[in-house]
């Protein structure tokens, strides 16, 4: 039923999908405390896995507890355990490219710097898109302005993002650095990260990725396009819980070219020999810093044992499927009241969520969460948006949120709502 021809899209028909589908079970990992409320904001925090509770558990009464100071012979490989079981099941790296450590702008500040100060000469120059997430569009106006860098900003889309092309006409030979997320984090546009990965090669430069919206919602071949150097949080798709850890990726070839800026003793050579120089080892671990946060590690563990299970490819066809379906009802019932999908026009071009516009976006976006018990999340200037997390949302959730909200701007219940934005939008 789900198409271009729309003659009415039932319930009925939305739970003939989730009869049929192959993911349905993995909605039981997950912990549901109020079967009412429907859940549609994973691409800003994932639901609790309901293994969470017994690996901290674990952690802190028979690791810490018990074992004491002791468990450290355990605890001291998990960031690259953990990278490596992410390079794997969702990021498409080798072992020995990925470590979970520091949060994602940490991150992204210690491989900026690393690639800045490993640039050719005459190379003074940062590209960013406009749209491109704030917290690394900062860090790199902080250090454009501290090393007397300059920055070429593209313009791109709001609904359709920074297109190749744009891009193949600012990298040239003055880029020392290329700064762009895989899926813009506003309306999910996917880039071609195997196409920007080679305009950066024939420049002679780097692109640091950003792939906080797109680790666990598209499939992701680090090694394959020839990507050198990304960074992740594991909050989102990846449910590791708020706060949770971030990742970082070098590609192996690249590793002991580049020296981060923060020279910590968890990235030493013969780290417990407390040598006077810092003296960093020759593999992904010279970009660890310090002590790693092991109670705020533990959550990644049971999430990854979910992906690895459903596989990359499984996953992307029951997202795709589930926002097609969402887009259908927006055509058929949510047009009609005022709204447009601000996402690109082609399925493969597509993340995880889909971006709805609408002029008093922020106030229904409060009501649905607050008289409908639908959670989305707003972002500016006017949108609203709405992810089905392949994982744990059924199809039958994506009918029943398109008709609630229906329901919240026909009876114009968000007119309740204050236009002032709270500080978590």
């Amino acid at each position: 039923m789900v198409g271009d021809e729309l003659s009415g899209i039932s319930r009925s028909d939305a739970q003939q999908m989730d009869a049929a589908d192959p993911l349905a079970r993995f909605r039981d990992d997950f912990v549901f405390a109020d079967q009412e409320t429907i859940y549609l904001d994973g691409n800003s925090l994932g639901r609790l896995h309901r293994d969470v509770p017994a690996a901290v558990s674990a952690v802190v009464t028979e690791q810490w507890g018990n074992q004491l100071i002791g468990s450290w012979g355990n605890w001291i490989e998990w960031s690259g355990a953990l990278g490596d079981r992410l390079a794997a099941s969702v990021l498409g790296a080798r072992p020995g490219e990925v470590v979970v450590s520091d949060s994602t702008s940490v991150n992204f500040y210690k491989l900026a710097v690393a690639a800045l100060d490993a640039a050719g000469p005459g190379r003074d120059v940062i590209v960013l898109d406009a749209e491109e997430f704030p917290t690394n569009r900062y860090i790199v106006q902080g250090l454009a302005q501290a090393r007397g860098l300059r920055l070429r900003v593209v313009s791109s889309d709001l609904d359709e993002g920074l297109s190749t092309d744009d891009l193949g006409r600012v990298i040239d030979q003055d880029v020392a650095l290329v700064v762009l997320s895989m899926v813009s984090y506003r309306c999910g546009a996917v880039q071609d990260m195997a196409a920007v990965n080679e305009l950066a090669r024939e420049a002679g430069t780097k692109v640091l990725w950003d792939l906080c919206h797109a680790a666990g919602a598209v499939p992701i071949d680090l090694t394959g396009t020839g990507a050198e150097l990304a960074v992740g949080c594991t909050y989102k798709y990846l449910n590791a819980g708020p706060g949770a850890p971030a990742f970082l990726y070098v590609r192996k070839e690249l590793q002991t070219a580049l020296r981060q800026p923060i020279w910590g003793w968890f990235g030493q050579r013969d780290q417990f020999g407390m040598g006077a120089d810092y003296d960093p080892v020759d593999d992904v671990g010279r970009f660890l810093v310090s002590t790693p946060p092991i109670l705020a590690m533990a959550p990644l563990g049971p999430s990854l044992t979910s992906f690895e299970q459903a596989g990359p490819a499984a996953l992307r066809a029951k997202s795709v499927a589930q926002c097609q379906l969402l887009l259908d009802l927006t055509r058929e019932w949510l047009e009609p009241l005022g709204f447009r999908a601000a996402i690109p026009a082609e399925p493969g071009r597509r993340g995880g969520h889909v971006s709805l516009e609408h002029a008093e976006a922020w106030r229904i976006c409060r009501a649905l969460a607050e008289k409908a018990k639908v959670i989305t999340d707003f972002r500016v200037p006017s949108r609203i948006r709405i992810t089905p997390v392949p994982l744990y949302t059924r199809f039958t959730d994506v009918w029943d949120a398109a008709d609630r909200l229906r329901e919240v701007v026909e009876s114009r219940q968000y007119e309740a709502f204050a236009a002032e934005r709270s500080r978590v939008t």
